[in-house]
């Protein structure tokens, strides 16, 4: 049994137990979260939303909020001597998935 969640404009595919690292949630550690959910699979079949599945619902459990590895972007002009350059790093939110409800 599996179930694809929308969370941050990103879709995931989740089963559970799964530990999912997804964009920074305001939820603070050890709380519960909920999820929409776009699709749904189990043993009676695949179930598709419109565009969320009625009914179903993924709990997940926040464990940390962490940040990503660090990304360089480097921009410059040509023949203009002007050039920048910056780091970043992505915060997110590691989530454990603790049940999928049909």
């Amino acid at each position: 049994m599996y179930a694809v969640i929308e969370t941050g404009g990103k879709q995931y595919k989740v089963t559970n137990g799964d530990v999912v690292f997804v964009e920074k949630l305001d939820a603070e550690n050890e709380s519960a979260v909920d999820f929409k959910v776009v699709a749904v699979s189990t043993d009676d079949g695949f179930k598709a939303g419109t565009p969320y599945v009625e009914g179903a619902k993924v709990t997940a459990k926040v464990l940390d909020t962490v940040k990503g590895k660090k990304i360089t972007v480097f921009t410059y002009k040509p023949k203009k001597s002007s050039k920048r350059k910056m780091g970043h790093r992505q915060r997110y939110t590691k989530v454990q998935i603790e049940s999928i409800e049909v």
